[in-house]
């Protein structure tokens, strides 16, 4: 895929430009949003600007498209491609975006580079640049197309349902009147509001279930900021958004979805607000009547913090051969497990395939654990919300 002149150039710099691509995303974001003032308003995430976890994210992808591009140079690395045009595609990124943020980045590189930026170097570079951004964009079409476009589509909020104390479940149906596209289970919608100041920002956020055939139903955790700022836009979907609003929803997308027959053993595995793409799974494996062992595995605060643990306990029992597995960092009632998830006494069947969501340490610390039960590591699929800062970590 990279020209054996690159290879060589991109292997011999990789590590200086690894080492900076922190700087450089910093430099490549304040250049970006100064000449397009619009993009941060209304389509990235401002909290993640405010915290650095998209500079982060972004650094991580680069390095490990780069190095995977070296190790590799037979494969293109799908997966991670996936992951991001999902992300993408949910936002209605357009392949023109790719020549401004190809501008800026390779501006802030010149920048923080100077003179270490060979024309050789930059050509180099460029050329894993358009490899990823080509590759994404193919993508990424492929997903518009399926979908008929990207279009915003108005969706009317007809029930509200309180959780827990920082969760709220919303069902809405589209104002048109038309049809509701299918879903796979593990998928998100993009979610669009007016702020008060004007901006448009978006978050994604898991089809937690299918409560009707022209329904769509999400459950959104009101995020606060411990010292960074609060989630913008689900206080706002907390405090101002009620019965009878409406609310500007992407069609579904996300490649975190079940590929399993049915009698292949699965192990679901959630932490906090995690659940949601769970919950759905498991709806859907207990309505096509799942044979094979179906392991749930779930921690969080208390039982009070646990979102949909009614859904939760219902689906799983409705499965022929399931066990729910609960952890719970205080007041654990009799039968659940009282600390953070740990598989050691848990059974794992052979052949077991693994779905994961939650915060990043929980599902570093299960994947750990499910390979040393001996799950394939292929066989392991996660979903982030938010930045995936799991490419980061495996880049450095």
């Amino acid at each position: 895929m990279l020209s054996e002149q690159s290879a060589v150039t991109v292997r011999a710099t990789l590590p200086a430009v690894g080492a900076a691509l922190g700087t450089i995303t910093e430099r490549f974001y304040a250049g970006l949003f100064e000449a397009h003032p619009e993009l941060l308003r209304d389509l990235f995430n401002r909290g993640n600007q405010a915290a650095g976890t998209q500079r982060q994210a972004l650094a991580g992808s680069v390095a490990a498209f780069a190095t995977h591009l070296l190790d590799h140079p037979e494969q293109r690395p799908d997966a991670m491609l996936q992951r991001i045009a999902h992300k993408h595609a949910s936002l209605g990124v357009t392949p023109e975006q790719y020549a401004i943020v190809h501008q800026h980045l390779f501006a802030a590189i010149a920048e923080v580079l100077g003179d270490a930026v060979t024309p050789e170097v930059a050509a180099a570079w460029d050329e894993v640049y358009w490899l990823m951004a080509n590759a994404l964009i193919a993508v990424e079409k492929r997903l518009y197309e399926e979908r008929g476009g990207h279009a915003w589509r108005h969706w009317e909020v007809v029930e509200r349902v309180t959780e827990t104390a920082d969760v709220a479940t919303f069902r809405l149906r589209p104002v048109d009147g038309g049809p509701v596209r299918d879903f796979l289970p593990g998928q998100y919608v993009s979610v669009r509001v007016a702020l008060a100041d004007g901006a448009r920002q978006i978050r994604q956020y898991s089809l937690s279930g299918a409560p009707a055939p022209a329904l769509r139903q999400i459950s959104v955790k009101r995020v606060h900021g411990d010292g960074e700022p609060d989630g913008e836009v689900s206080n706002h979907l907390h405090a101002r958004v009620r019965v009878g609003d409406v609310l500007e929803l992407s069609e579904p997308h996300g490649d975190l979805v079940l590929d399993a027959g049915p009698d292949t053993p699965l192990l679901l595995a959630s932490a906090g607000i995690g659940v949601t793409p769970m919950v759905a799974m498991l709806a859907h494996l207990a309505d096509s009547g799942h044979r094979a062992p179906v392991t749930v595995v779930h921690g969080d605060r208390s039982p009070a913090d646990h979102a949909l643990r009614t859904d939760h306990e219902t689906y799983t029992a409705k499965l022929p051969d399931s066990a729910l597995h609960l952890w719970y960092e205080q007041d654990a009632p009799a039968g659940t497990r009282t600390g953070l998830v740990d598989l050691a006494h848990v059974p794992v069947a052979s052949g077991t395939r693994a779905y994961l969501c939650g915060p990043l340490p929980f599902m570093r610390s299960v994947r750990t654990q499910l390979i040393a039960r001996g799950v394939a590591p292929a066989d392991i699929h996660y979903e982030v919300f938010g930045p995936d800062l799991w490419l980061a970590g495996e880049a450095r």
